[in-house]
């Protein structure tokens, strides 16, 4: 035991040493990341700490994002996928084994996350915010239930034609297999049949499937969202009226993390920069820009007072049975997953 942590201390001395090497380095670094998710302030403070011209381009999809750095020829350095796709990414040879656990600012992740199932021991990626994914809704508007994915499978009259549906393949399929009494990873023909149907004809009474939430719900562009907890979040800062629901059949929680591309130009940034994101206070301003929790121990601290009570991130007990981490499914089962999904799109 004494020697696995003189070797682990060590370990850890020389990545400290290198990062204090690197500290001065100059460069850029091009961050590629879901729309909307990355604290400006971080990049700025990012840029004047390590003079490093930071680049950031957004995507609104894991499969976006899985088909743009496949296509080659991206020039990203870092993306941050879901949990449930981070084996994919492994697998097909697209992310590098950075060691983020060898990085001096690792003794901060929160061991929750640590050794996850989608990257035990961290040898990939670094956290960088989790949440979930739920109803939001004008409550000026609709005034029924909002703790059911009722709002947008089978929508009320209020809220026809003024919906937004998140345009993420699982998180969407969780919630309607759930709403058939499906578990997550079913291969049941009749639930699937269910499944497609209702998500097909629902389509035609929402509006969009896009990640403008912040500004069009609060606004009134849309009335009803399944979306993700922070934007909610964010849509009630603006608008009062606007309240979180938690679907009682079921919802999904997900955790993105933040990973080096195999092919990526400023390696050196992109270390640099996973081990700056781990720091408590740089984690806070992530979460306090997109209203999700980190898995930084300490970043509490420099949290807004708001984010430490608020309903879209405190679940009522009464609804926290009904959550479930979205995980990645078998390739057979994503398939069948895909064509539904596919179906949708038409």
């Amino acid at each position: 035991m004494k020697s696995k942590w003189i070797t682990t201390t060590a370990m850890a001395a020389v990545a400290a040493l290198a990062f204090a090497n690197s500290a001065s380095a100059a460069g850029e670094l091009n961050i590629y990341n879901w729309g909307d998710y990355t604290s400006p302030e971080l990049i700025k403070k990012f840029e004047k700490e390590f003079d490093v011209k930071v680049t950031v381009t957004d995507y609104d999809s894991n499969d976006t994002a899985l088909a743009k750095v496949r296509a080659g020829g991206h020039g990203f350095d870092i993306v941050v996928p879901s949990a449930n796709y981070v084996q994919i990414w492994v697998k097909e040879g697209l992310i590098e084994e950075a060691r983020p656990d060898q990085m001096e600012n690792f003794k901060n992740v929160d061991p929750r996350w640590v050794d996850v199932p989608w990257d035990p021991g961290r040898h990939y990626t670094v956290p960088w915010q989790w949440g979930l994914t739920g109803i939001g809704v004008n409550t000026a508007v609709y005034k029924g239930d909002i703790n059911t994915s009722a709002i947008f499978l089978d929508p009320p009259p209020e809220l026809v034609g003024k919906i937004n549906v998140a345009p993420e393949m699982n998180d969407v399929l969780f919630a309607a297999i759930k709403y058939f009494g499906g578990d997550w990873c079913t291969t049941d023909k009749e639930v699937l049949r269910k499944v497609r149907d209702k998500l097909v004809e629902a389509k035609t009474k929402w509006l969009a499937m896009d990640y403008s939430v912040t500004e069009k719900l609060p606004s009134g562009d849309y009335a009803g969202v399944y979306y993700w907890n922070g934007a909610i979040m964010r849509s009630r800062l603006k608008n009062p009226d606007v309240k979180m629901g938690y679907p009682k059949e079921g919802f999904p929680y997900f955790m993105d993390s933040a990973a080096l591309l195999k092919d990526a130009k400023n390696p050196e940034n992109a270390k640099l920069f996973m081990n700056f994101i781990m720091d408590p206070e740089n984690a806070a301003m992530i979460s306090a820009f997109a209203k999700y929790a980190n898995g930084i121990k300490g970043s509490d601290k420099f949290l807004p007072e708001e984010m430490k009570t608020a309903p879209e991130l405190v679940v009522p007990p009464e609804y926290e049975k009904a959550g479930e981490f979205l995980l990645s499914c078998e390739p057979e089962t994503q398939q069948l997953y895909t064509r539904i999904w596919t179906e949708l799109q038409k």
